[in-house]
């Protein structure tokens, strides 16, 4: 009889203390455009939950990483009934419109604009598209929905219709140019079991032509070709950065892979091959003002021996002054590593300077892997740069750099973007 009434009494303790314990109010306010329905469906704390701080923080650093979410705070407070907590929104300006001006192969002017609503339906789906004058004509249309079924699994389809000058580097030629047309339908699909993992696997399908503009061609490479290809695309990416408006620390870690497959092509230089790339990027503060930020890129193709090689040496991609798709190649490792200081900060305008260094090295077409180690290879580029930056409009940073090369006929550059390099 007593055992049995010191287990009631314990029960009743039990019961009455998680009660006691439990959140029993949740609300979240600030938010204007971004629904509150759609907010409360991420969030992993519930009305309901027994209080843990650690979820609770855990929820402020998955909405911080929503494109509509400048800033969020946590308040807890003790009621009769348990606890009430409310989450504060403070909420970025997501509708962007996007201008790149830069010169085309020829050395001509060139431009892509773009429109992209970030929080499509007050939900985070990305709705937009680009056109771009780069010689010739292209254009693209997406739609993505990250959290379209559930909290953890979404849905994207996008169409482009891509068309450009491509430069192709053979040993002793020079000046071979290629009209490269590329029309591609995707759809993938989305998993993110929580907020430091996600996964996406999609189907794309294409039709890639290239013909001849300009150039003399060796013998085993025609003026025409073209393929219809069947693409596997998936991407991982491990996130465990936590962002304070212009700040960044910690690392992520961006998997991206590519099996074509189902090629029809005239020619085995449009064969089937594989091509994966991985960034991963650390970011440190540096006392109150200053940021480190890092990105180490490799990539590796199996198409080694096609001139049409995958990975572009490039101002926007990877070297900062090195020029616009100034060679190619079949593998490559990248570092960029740059310090990032606040100069000037009040209220949602900042001024940041930039020091950085640019390096990489590739594997020439039709190469091996030694050349990633070869001399000639190499690109070495430090330089300077500043930013503009708007705190409560998303991925508003208005970039200018200026990279210097460093070795035998290097080049310099001014590179001018939207959008931190990295």
């Amino acid at each position: 009889m007593r055992k049995g009434l010191i287990i009631i009494l314990f029960l009743t303790f039990s019961i009455l203390n998680a009660q006691e314990n439990t959140i029993t109010k949740l609300t979240i306010e600030g938010n204007k455009r971004t629904r509150t329905s759609f907010l409360k469906r991420l969030a992993f704390v519930k009305e309901g939950s027994v209080l843990d701080t650690v979820r609770v923080n855990s929820d402020v650093r998955r909405l911080t990483l929503l494109a509509s979410v400048a800033k969020v705070k946590s308040k807890i407070e003790k009621a009769p009934d348990g606890y009430h907590l409310t989450y504060t929104i403070e909420e970025n300006f997501a509708i962007i419109p996007g201008l790149n001006i830069f010169t085309d192969n020829n050395g001509e002017f060139a431009y892509r604009v773009s429109l992209f609503d970030f929080n499509f339906l007050g939900r985070n789906q990305i709705l937009g598209g680009f056109y771009s004058r780069d010689i010739f004509d292209s254009y693209g249309a997406f739609w993505e929905a990250p959290n379209l079924f559930s909290r953890k699994w979404g849905l994207g389809v996008n169409y482009q219709e891509n068309v450009s000058q491509e430069p192709i580097f053979l040993d002793g030629r020079e000046d071979i140019n290629y009209r490269f047309s590329s029309r591609a339908a995707q759809a993938s699909v989305m998993y993110e079991p929580n907020f430091n993992n996600r996964f996406e696997l999609g189907l794309n399908v294409s039709r890639e032509t290239y013909d001849l503009l300009e150039g003399d061609l060796p013998a085993n490479i025609p003026a025409s070709l073209g393929a219809d290809k069947i693409t596997i695309v998936g991407e991982y990416e491990f996130n465990k950065i936590h962002i304070d408006y212009q700040y960044q620390s910690g690392f992520r870690n961006l998997f991206n892979y590519r099996f074509v497959t189902g090629s029809q092509g005239q020619n085995d230089l449009l064969n089937n091959f594989f091509l994966g790339r991985n960034d991963f990027e650390y970011f440190k503060r540096v006392g109150t003002r200053g940021n480190w930020a890092n990105r180490l890129r490799l990539a590796f193709a199996t198409n080694d021996d096609t001139p049409f090689a995958p990975f572009a040496l490039d101002n926007q991609l990877n070297i900062r002054g090195v020029g616009n798709t100034i060679d190619r190649g079949t593998a490559a490792v990248v570092l960029n590593t740059e310090y990032r200081h606040t100069l000037y900060e009040k209220g949602w305008f900042v001024i940041q300077s930039n020091t950085f260094i640019d390096v990489g090295t590739w594997r020439n077409p039709g190469g091996d892997l030694g050349d990633l180690v070869s001399g000639d290879t190499v690109r070495f580029y430090p330089g300077l740069g500043i930013r503009f930056i708007h705190k409560r409009i998303f991925n508003a940073v208005f970039r200018l750099d200026y990279g210097y090369g460093v070795g035998d006929e290097a080049t310099s550059g001014i590179v001018f973007g939207i959008g931190q390099f990295f």
